[in-house]
């Protein structure tokens, strides 16, 4: 996934100049930024997520992001091994604020750096800004990439619900998961080799049919408020901007029922 920024410069003159959305939420599993490891964070995916998203903020793009912290320490799992789940909760949290660090740091050290914060539900005075909605805005409208860490300060509470309910906060006109598979199947496609992909699919159908597109309580904020949600894959490098400049990649979520 390792590319320079002359590369990416290169696939952003063929595409379109302007974007679909001023203002996005991306939401990045704390898989995502393992690659190929079984653990911790791989250097250069972080760089290659970096530069597509300074690409994008170059473009006008206001970018906030939600990290979880799976890649270090899932609380859910803490939990099924005996932990008191609030606590196993908690230290998950601590997890996405190391993997925000680890973001904030490699935009700063791009050629061109981009200005970041790091936002944080829980109190770390030393590193990272306390989340208030204001001033997370303020950052947005001056092109800082801001980052919340520590989910939503809650236990119980997924980083996927974190993103819809700091989406919904920001008004953010998408939410865009990536992840490892390039969009929602009908059927699991490691087991069905006919399973279609999904072009576009309304909440009710996703809701109804079980397509587990976020947990439940993030994909009800999602629905409430009229947020769409895009499932497209992370692996492929330039991905990040041919959403936001509005091709189909991956699976609209919040349209029309439509397989590719």
């Amino acid at each position: 996934m390792n590319v320079t920024t002359k590369e990416i410069e290169k696939e952003s003159k063929s595409a379109s100049t302007s974007p679909k959305y001023k203002r996005i939420l991306l939401k990045l599993s704390g898989e995502a930024l393992m690659g190929d490891r079984s653990f911790g964070i791989d250097p250069e995916v972080v760089q290659d997520i970096a530069l597509q998203v300074a690409e994008i903020v170059k473009d006008g793009t206001e970018v906030a992001i939600v990290v979880g912290g799976g890649n270090i320490f899932r609380g859910i799992n803490g939990a099924d091994k005996g932990m008191d789940r609030a606590t196993a909760d908690y230290i998950g949290m601590i997890a996405t604020v190391m993997n925000a660090l680890t973001l904030q740091d490699a935009f700063e050290h791009l050629e061109e750096p981009i200005q970041t914060r790091v936002m944080s539900a829980i109190a770390m005075q030393e590193i990272a800004e306390p989340y208030i909605r204001r001033r997370a805005i303020r950052h947005l409208e001056n092109n800082r990439v801001v980052i919340f860490g520590a989910g939503s300060g809650n236990p119980y509470f997924t980083t996927d619900t974190t993103a819809a309910l700091r989406g919904a906060e920001i008004d953010a006109e998408v939410i865009l998961k990536a992840t490892k598979v390039d969009g929602i199947y009908d059927s699991d496609p490691k087991k069905n080799p006919d399973a279609k992909r999904f072009k576009s699919v309304s909440f009710d159908h996703a809701l109804i049919n079980d397509l587990r597109v976020m947990d439940a309580t993030a994909f009800a904020l999602c629905k409430e408020n009229g947020i769409p949600i895009i499932v497209f894959d992370l692996g492929v490098t330039g991905n990040i901007r041919r959403v936001i400049m509005g091709e189909s990649i991956g699976t609209y979520v919040g349209g029309s029922c439509e397989i590719n």
